[in-house]
């Protein structure tokens, strides 16, 4: 578990990141937005491999922040 507890910490900065940088209209927000919904992909993918409760619950709601950045990627000015 230890790699899954990596990329949660990993997926938590990298949402602040893209959140803070889409907050004041940074140009980097699109680059961010990418790279934060490959990292939650990630983060997705390992959680998903266990089976606990939060386990499946931080898969689903990784994968759904994934999709969301890769939105925010196209559409972030």
């Amino acid at each position: 578990m230890a790699a899954c507890i990596a990329l949660d910490a990993d997926c938590e900065a990298m949402c602040r990141l893209a959140a803070s940088l889409m907050a004041h209209g940074s140009v980097h927000a699109r680059a961010a937005c990418r790279l934060c919904a490959d990292v939650c992909s990630a983060c997705g993918d390992e959680c998903a491999r266990h089976d606990h409760d939060h386990c499946q619950a931080c898969a689903t709601a990784c994968r759904d922040c994934a999709q969301e950045c890769r939105a925010m990627a196209v559409g972030a000015p």
